[in-house]
């Protein structure tokens, strides 16, 4: 199979490149700096935006399937502001689709967010819900998949936790989390179990216009994701609590002096990323064998 991965360069796509290309296929990475990818020699590399559509109509020639993963972070605002989300999921998915579906290709694989709708309370989200609305209403055999978040070499997340004390608390000898670290929950899924579902959902026709909810073995607050993480390196933090508003208030302030922070985070806060039905096994996976973060932090 001949496959596109546009976002090939970022941490899922380079992993997930890796997978493909293991597993046989003609693989090319389409991003706007492939050549900072570590991928292998095999791998086609190709330059393009998908803001711009004339800069990646001409890579969807011939492929046989695509899997669009462009995603901006949830963990900070944009630059540009939070109308990227719009110009980056909504506006580059359709560029895509309407790319692949003037090419032919068979297969379409939206990697979006759980908690995505049209109608959520963050710009992340409701343009991931929009994109998926266009990716519905094509042509093409797709699929959608929404994972929590995927941790694992080259990922944001662990290293979120720490940039926030920089960011809340530095150098002091406690750790301030909005709400006490307990108001949001996580279902983190190690990319080593999640690469492998999405090279699934390109090569099994049973997936095509399945829509997946995905998360990890076990369901785990803001303040125990940072606890682990420190602890791992073997050093502990007392979490105190920040209340809810003085953190609105904060995120806020922080964005207005040009740190990648604001209201949208804050509402992220307030915001379970856990699956209502996790769906691996979907994929002929157990839940129960997928890699724990603890183990992960401790055996790498």
């Amino acid at each position: 199979m001949n496959v596109l991965v546009v976002g090939g360069s970022g941490f899922i796509g380079q992993h997930l490149c890796r997978e493909l290309d293991g597993r046989g296929h003609d693989v090319a990475a389409l991003a706007r700096s492939p050549g900072d990818a570590d991928l292998p020699a095999g791998v086609e590399m190709v330059r393009g935006d998908v803001t711009d559509y004339d800069s990646i109509e001409g890579a969807f020639e011939e492929r046989d399937a695509v899997v669009n993963l462009v995603s901006l972070s949830p963990l900070f605002r944009p630059d540009g502001g939070d109308e990227m989300h719009e110009r980056v999921h909504l506006g580059g998915t359709d560029n895509c689709v309407r790319a692949a579906e003037e090419h032919g290709v068979e297969r379409f694989v939206q990697m979006s967010a759980l908690g995505a709708d049209s109608g959520a309370p963050t710009h992340f989200l409701r343009s991931k819900g929009r994109a998926e609305e266009v990716v519905r209403n094509s042509e093409l055999d797709w699929v959608i998949l929404r994972p929590s978040v995927v941790f694992g070499e080259g990922d944001e997340f662990v290293g979120f936790t720490k940039r926030l004390k920089g960011m809340f608390a530095p150098g002091l000898p406690v750790y301030p989390l909005p709400g006490g670290g307990d108001q949001t929950r996580f279902q983190p899924i190690w990319i080593g179990d999640f690469a492998p579902m999405i090279a699934e959902a390109l090569e099994d026709d049973d997936h095509v216009g399945e829509v997946y909810e995905i998360g990890g073995p076990e369901t785990l607050t803001l303040r125990e994701v940072t606890e682990q993480v420190y602890e791992s390196e073997g050093r502990s933090i007392r979490v105190v609590p920040l209340p809810m508003g003085l953190a609105k208030a904060g995120l806020t302030v922080m964005g207005t002096v040009g740190l990648p922070l604001g209201p949208d985070q804050y509402r992220s806060l307030n915001i379970d990323n856990t699956t209502a039905d996790n769906d691996v096994d979907a994929f002929g996976v157990d839940q129960g064998e997928l890699r724990r973060l603890w183990d992960y932090l401790t055996t790498t």
